[in-house]
C-alpha cells in the first residue's frame, strides 16, 4: 500500500507536500554540492565522536570485559534537588555533546543543502514496511542516543521524508546502534545482546511500519497546517531553485533555527528530568513486592528517564548486582536507550504527537516483551 504522506492535521507535525512539487526543486550542482557536504559532516563528525571511540572501547573490553563507567542517575542524588539536577545535566552533556554537535550540523544539512526530491526518493518506498526498514538501516553508521538523533529525525520529517521511515531513523539509532551490541555480548550474558537486537528489530522496524502506514492513511485526508513548530519558513521551502552561492546563508539560517529552538529546550528538558530522578529510579525489590507489575513500571519509567549512549550497561551491571530480577533488567534493557521525555517533547512536533505517543507505547510494550523474554532465558 502507497503510505507516502501528502500533509498533516494540525498539530500533528509539518506541512508536507508531494514529493513532485515546487519544493524539491534545486539545481544539480546545488544538490551534489549540499550532499557533498552532508557526507563530510557524517563521515568526520561520526568518525571524531562515535567511530573511532568505540572501535577503541571494544578493544579495550576484548582484553579486560570489565565497564567501569558509572551510572549517570547518580549524579541527580538520592533526594530532588537543584543542585543533584544540575550535576546531572552537566555530567549528561559532556557525555552527549560531541555527537550533539554532529547532530545538529547534520539537520542543518539536511534541512538546507540536501535536495528534498532525493530524501524523498531515498527514504520514502512504497510501503510503510519498506520506509522503516530503509529508515533503521539508515541509522546504524549513527549510532546516537536518542536525544541525539532528535535533531536528524526533524530535520527528515521537515525535508519530506515520511513519519514511518524518520521514525526508524530515531529509534533505530539507540536502539540497532551495533557498537552497543558488541558491549552487551562483551559485559553481560549473551541472552541480553540477542534479546536487545530482536525486540530492537521489533521496534524499530515493525512498529515504525505500522504507525508509518496507520497514520499515513489519515494524513492524506487531512487538512495541511504550515509551521506549527514557530521555526519560521523552512529553507527547502522556497519557490526558486538555490545556486552554490546561496547554500551558505540557507545552512547558517537552518542551523540557527534548530539551534535556537532545539537546544535550549534540550538543555531545560534534562534539567527537569535530573529533579525528577530521585523519585523515578527507586526500581530496587519491586519485583519482590509487586511481582510482575514490576516490569511495567520499569518499562513505562525507563522510557521517561535520559541516557547517554550505552548508559543502559552500568545500569543493568548495577542493578542485577543488587538482586534486581531479570524481567526488570530486560525491560530496561530496551526502553533506557530507545526513548527519553527530552527527546519525545523534541521530536512529536516533527512527527506528529499522535505518532510519537504510539511510538512510546510501543517501545513500553518492546520493554514488557524484553522483560518476559528474559525470565525465560535468564
Amino acid at each position: 500500500m502507497e503510505t507516502r504522506e501528502t500533509s498533516q492535521s494540525p498539530g500533528a507535525g509539518p506541512h508536507v507536500d508531494d514529493a513532485r512539487g515546487r519544493v524539491g526543486r534545486t539545481s544539480p550542482a546545488s544538490g551534489w554540492i549540499g550532499v557533498g557536504i552532508l557526507t563530510t559532516i557524517l563521515v568526520l563528525g561520526l568518525g571524531w565522536s562515535k567511530w573511532i571511540p568505540y572501535v577503541d572501547r571494544i578493544a579495550e573490553l576484548s582484553v579486560d570485559a570489565v565497564w567501569d563507567a558509572e551510572i549517570i542517575f547518580a549524579a541527580a542524588g538520592e533526594t530532588p534537588s537543584l543542585g543533584g539536577a544540575w550535576d546531572f545535566t552537566l555530567l549528561y552533556f559532556a557525555a552527549v555533546w560531541k555527537a550533539l554537535v554532529v547532530a545538529m550540523l547534520a539537520a542543518a544539512a539536511i534541512d538546507a543543502l540536501v535536495p528534498r526530491d532525493w530524501l524523498v526518493r531515498l527514504l520514502n518506498r512504497a510501503s510503510s514496511l519498506g520506509q522503516a526498514m530503509v529508515g533503521a538501516v539508515v541509522s546504524l553508521p549513527s549510532m546516537m542516543c536518542t536525544c541525539c538523533a532528535a535533531p536528524v529525525a526533524a530535520g527528515l520529517r521537515r525535508s519530506g521524508v515520511s513519519t514511518g521511515a524518520a521514525m526508524a531513523y530515531w529509534v533505530g539509532n539507540p536502539l540497532l546502534n551495533p557498537a552497543v551490541l558488541v558491549f552487551l555480548l562483551f559485559v553481560l550474558p549473551w541472552e541480553f545482546g540477542v534479546v536487545r537486537l530482536v525486540v530492537g528489530i521489533a521496534v524499530t522496524v515493525g512498529a515504525a511500519a505500522l504507525i508509518g502506514r496507520l497514520l499515513g492513511r489519515s494524513a492524506r485526508a487531512a487538512a495541511p497546517v504550515a509551521d506549527p513548530q514557530g521555526l519560521g519558513q523552512s529553507a527547502t521551502d522556497v519557490e526558486d531553485p538555490p545556486t552554490p552561492s546561496d547554500l551558505p546563508g540557507r545552512y547558517v539560517r537552518s542551523l540557527g533555527r534548530f539551534a535556537r529552538i532545539m537546544l535550549p529546550e534540550h538543555l531545560l528538558l534534562v534539567f527537569l528530568m535530573g529533579l525528577l530522578l530521585p523519585w523515578l529510579t527507586g526500581l530496587y525489590g519491586l519485583e519482590a513486592q509487586i511481582g510482575a507489575a514490576a516490569i511495567l513500571l520499569a518499562a513505562v519509567v525507563g522510557m521517561l528517564l535520559v541516557i547517554p549512549t550505552g548508559g543502559e550497561i552500568p545500569v543493568i551491571i548495577g542493578l542485577t548486582a543488587v538482586g534486581v530480577g531479570a524481567g526488570t533488567a530486560g525491560a530496561l534493557l530496551v526502553t533506557l536507550p530507545a526513548l527519553s521525555l527530552p527527546s519525545i517533547i523534541m521530536v512529536g512536533k516533527y512527527l506528529g504527537w499522535r505518532a510519537t505517543s504510539a511510538m512510546a507505547a510501543a517501545v513500553v510494550v518492546g520493554g514488557i516483551l524484553s522483560g518476559a523474554a528474559m525470565l525465560v532465558l535468564v
